[in-house]
Order: structure tokens, then C-alpha cells, then sequence
């Protein structure tokens, strides 16, 4: 039986990282043999293209590029990382997966959701999360939190209107989806721990039915 396919999504800031480690820790404790990997990134390939996609110096990528080179690490890892982990029936976690680029890049960059949809096909391939959780902030506390634990990416040294227009894309994005849960991120750690844990069990035991 293929395993379970679960994403964390959310602006920078949203506590993404904090979420997807404290899940794993609780998978882990039941017996579930599960992995973290994180976007761009998660292959050798794949942070080689993170430095370049992130780095503070290459302000003048253009947003073309920066399309491209993150839908060439999440193809390194669909083939390298999270397909053969979900034929072998683990549980995989992701930090992000192409519904950031949807945002960010289709929305934020003006691309065009069809057009980074597109693009992004070939390397997804059959590959579709089975459950997304998007923690949901407002661009101005994300960016705050950000500033607070360390020096801003690139991405991350975007102006506030573009982060609104992200903040405001993941909402339009994940809508209305059967297989989005959208959480408060203004809630405590732990209360949006517990209503992951809840739903991911939930996941779990109809995936155990099949």
C-alpha cells in the first residue's frame, strides 16, 4: 500500500517548521515510520538550487527563473525522495510542496497559476498530497516572527504588498479544498499541534480502511 503523502503549507512565518517537526515526533512515538523533507530543497541537487533561489544576492532573478529552478528541485525530489518513499508506504512530510510555487510564483509573481501549474506537471507526475495544512497569518506577523529568529532570505526580503499577495493567494488556493485544513497560526504551539494530530489521525484510519 502506498504511504500517506502530507504537506504543511503557509506564509514565511506561519510556524510550518515547528508544526512538521512536532507531527513527526508524534508519528514516530505510534510506531509510523515517517521522513521530513522540505522545499526547495531535500536532494544534494535540490539544496544546491535553494542557495541560489534564496540567496540575498540575486536580486536581479527573474521571476521566470525563479519558477524554473524551483520546479527543478521539487522534480529532483519527487524522483529522488518522495515517490520512492511513498511506494515503500512511509508516511512523508513536506514543508511546502507545488502550491507554494502556485502562490508565490503564479500569484505573487504574476506568472499565472495555469502557466506554474504547468510547468510544475512533468516533475510532479501521479505524486499529490492526501492531506495539506495550511497555517494561516497575517504578512505582517509572519515577517515579524521571521525577523525575530534570523537574518531575512530573499524571498523573505520581499516587500509587505508582495507577502499580502501571497497571504491573500493561499487563501484563494486553498479554498474550499476536501483536502485543505485551514488552521488560526495565531493560536498557541500546542493547540494547533493537537487539531494536526486530530486530523492526521483521521487521515490515518481511513487510509488503514482502504
Amino acid at each position: 500500500m502506498r504511504g500517506l503523502f502530507l504537506v504543511m503549507e503557509g506564509p514565511d512565518g506561519s510556524g510550518k517548521t515547528t508544526q512538521i517537526n512536532l507531527l513527526k515526533e508524534y508519528l514516530s512515538q505510534n510506531g509510523y515510520e515517517c521522513m521530513i523533507t522540505r522545499e526547495p530543497g531535500g536532494t544534494e541537487i535540490g539544496e544546491k538550487i535553494r542557495k541560489i533561489i534564496l540567496n540575498p544576492q540575486y536580486k536581479e532573478m527573474s521571476p521566470v527563473t525563479e519558477m524554473l529552478l524551483y520546479a527543478a528541485s521539487r522534480a529532483q525530489l519527487i524522483s529522488e525522495v518522495i515517490g520512492p518513499a511513498l511506494e515503500e508506504g512511509k508516511i512523508v512530510l513536506s514543508d511546502r510542496f507545488v502550491d507554494s510555487s502556485i502562490v508565490y510564483q503564479g500569484i505573487g509573481r504574476n506568472l499565472g497559476i495555469s502557466t506554474v501549474t504547468a510547468v510544475n506537471a512533468p516533475g510532479i507526475g501521479i505524486y499529490r498530497p492526501d492531506g495539506i495544512f495550511f497555517i494561516d497569518i497575517s504578512e505582517e506577523e509572519g515577517i515579524k516572527r521571521k525577523k525575530e529568529q534570523k537574518k531575512l532570505d530573499r524571498m523573505e526580503q520581499e516587500s509587505i504588498d508582495f507577502h499580502h499577495m501571497v497571504s491573500e493567494g493561499y487563501r484563494k488556493v486553498l479554498s474550499g479544498r476536501s483536502d485543505v485544513m485551514k488552521i488560526d497560526g495565531s493560536q498557541s504551539i500546542e493547540v494547533i499541534h493537537k487539531k494536526i494530530r486530530n486530523q492526521v489521525n483521521v487521515l490515518l484510519e481511513n487510509r488503514w480502511k482502504k
